[in-house]
């Protein structure tokens, strides 16, 4: 199905719940309320809105029916790519095929992971698998909060990861110097169904930035993947993070949903997401093109 317009004249409203106690809806990984399914966004000063797992999670399903009572312009990022719903939008995940032969014996991987080693040889390197359910908000927040601050990602958001979470285990990894300085603290969502590991998100510390940490995080995560049986470490969007390609292998397409007025001012900023990750003739498209 394709919107047109004739939608109707409150498509583009904030839903208004007619019972004093919010509806709970779930799906998959995700559960939601009209009142918590939306985080205000920013481009400049023009308000949009995101979902509540935009920032720290990945394969985010929809129903025509969340998609209806979300605010509105509503832009929905990283769809199941073997979903129905949703257009390819100019960005990719990243994935390490860490189960390929050659993954780990490339020349030009191998000597920078090498080196990437010999930085942190002194340093004690944790790992800790914990089950979803077990995981708080405020967790989260004490080991993040830094990370969440830089990168404007919002407590709802937050939420929404502890959300997705209720019935996965999630792979903590954490660096600590000799001193006892923590270095790092890396996140990652276990995803057996796609054969991936996920990460969420990285906290590292900045005082040992030249020794890359944020990368060395992403190879410690990539071996957890390979001993412990799964074809890929998934890395997330590639587009603006081009250290990321020292494990990429494989790159898999990003649908999105983008929700809108055509005469919003979102839409009418051609420097907008509106314009940057979708072209105006995907505005308002809910399911998957068909292909020829």
């Amino acid at each position: 199905m394709r919107t047109d317009a004739a939608l109707p004249s409150d498509f583009f409203e904030p839903a208004v719940c007619a019972s004093n106690e919010p509806v709970k809806r779930a799906l998959a990984h995700q559960s939601w309320t009209d009142e918590n399914l939306c985080v205000e966004s920013f481009h400049e000063e023009i308000r949009y809105y995101t979902s509540r797992w935009d920032a720290l999670c990945p394969y985010i399903d929809v129903t025509p029916d969340m998609l209806a009572s979300a605010r509105k312009p509503f832009i929905v990022y990283a769809l199941p790519p073997d979903g129905n719903f949703g257009v390819p939008i100019n960005d990719h995940y990243g994935l390490a095929n860490v189960a390929g032969e050659d993954f780990w014996t490339d020349p030009w991987r191998a000597r920078k992971i090498r080196e990437l080693d010999k930085l942190f040889r002194s340093f004690e390197v944790s790992e800790k698998v914990v089950p979803g359910r077990e995981i708080t908000v405020e967790y989260i927040l004490q080991i993040g909060a830094e990370h969440f601050n830089a990168y404007d990602i919002h407590a709802m958001e937050v939420d929404g990861f502890v959300d997705y979470i209720r019935k996965l285990d999630v792979l903590i990894l954490q660096v600590h110097a000799a001193n006892g300085d923590l270095i790092l603290t890396d996140v990652s969502m276990l995803l057996p169904e796609r054969d991936q590991v996920y990460g969420s998100f990285c906290q590292w510390n900045i005082d040992y930035k030249k020794r890359s940490p944020g990368i060395y995080a992403c190879v410690l995560a990539a071996r957890w993947a390979a001993r412990h049986g799964y074809k890929y470490y998934n890395l997330g969007p590639v587009g603006d993070y081009g250290y990321k390609s020292l494990l990429v292998t494989d790159l898999e397409p990003i649908y999105g949903i983008a929700m809108t007025d055509p005469e919003h001012p979102l839409a009418r900023d051609p420097s907008s997401p509106l314009h940057t990750d979708f072209e105006p003739s995907q505005w308002n498209q809910i399911s998957r093109p068909s292909i020829d």
